[in-house]
């Protein structure tokens, strides 16, 4: 998970950024530009914490995963 925290960090400042641009008045097409990017860091964020496992979030105690609710998170995202 730490490549995941360290993108959220990113996408973080990445937003920060993007209120200050707002804040100072910079050009809208700067600021949509950058703003997409803080969009599609937290989308690959979403998608690595799918990839990575979670499936094991929702192990119920046996071999048994509810891929319903495994579809609609992965879903969520796109």
């Amino acid at each position: 998970m730490t490549p995941v925290l360290n993108r959220l960090r990113r996408a973080q400042g990445q937003l920060a950024a993007v209120v200050r641009m707002i804040e100072e008045g910079k050009d809208c097409t700067a600021v949509v530009t950058q703003l997409s990017a803080v969009s599609k860091a937290i989308d690959r964020a979403g998608f690595a914490i799918i990839s990575s496992g979670l499936e094991e979030c929702f192990r119920s105690g046996s071999d048994e995963v509810d891929r319903k609710q495994l579809e609609k998170l992965f879903l969520s995202l796109a």
